[in-house]
């Protein structure tokens, strides 16, 4: 009898390699490959000096000394080498236009990137601000309406007397 087919039951699998043979075992079937562990993004560091200077269409040697001034800073590897990621490759076009373009020397840049990046932290620390102080009125709605939920209402609001009239009222609850 032949193995059964995965993906469609109703349809037989043909003799595998080494069915019918004495002393073959069961078929082994094989299992898809595992999903990789890591996540590719922008900041993953994975191009080596030579693929990031000519994705950059820099030098290598402008790249180093782009890193020892603290323009772009890529990753090291465990043995010391540099990996760029794509966010250090936009960086360094970037630092070659406000260079070659904008003809700002190489301390202004740094400048810039620190002020940027400052910006940066400083919208990140503003919107989680924002969504702390609305948790925060969220729950202050919450409780106020907990509070306005706990009102008794066979409460009569108070009028004062009017000055002419002297009247008396005298209110019983029912029971």
């Amino acid at each position: 009898m032949s193995p059964m087919n995965p993906i469609d039951p109703d349809t037989p699998i043909g003799p595998g390699v080494g069915e019918g043979l004495p002393g073959a075992g069961p078929r082994r079937t094989r299992r898809a490959a595992a999903p990789p562990q890591y996540v590719l993004t922008e900041d993953t560091p994975v191009y080596v000096i030579s693929v990031a200077a000519e994705l950059s269409g820099l030098h290598p040697q402008t790249l180093r000394q782009y890193d020892r001034l603290g323009l772009v800073c890529p990753d090291r590897t465990a043995g010391r080498g540099r990996r760029y990621s794509a966010r250090d490759i936009q960086q360094l076009r970037e630092v070659q236009r406000l260079s070659q373009d904008e003809g700002i020397n190489l301390a202004g840049i740094k400048r810039i990137i620190e002020l940027e990046n400052q910006v940066s932290a400083l919208q990140s620390r503003v919107a989680e601000l924002v969504d702390s102080l609305e948790g925060a009125a969220s729950a202050l709605r919450q409780r106020e309406a907990a509070v306005h939920a706990s009102y008794r209402r066979d409460l009569v609001p108070y009028q004062p007397p009017t000055p002419q009239s002297s009247a008396l009222v005298v209110w019983r609850p029912r029971r």
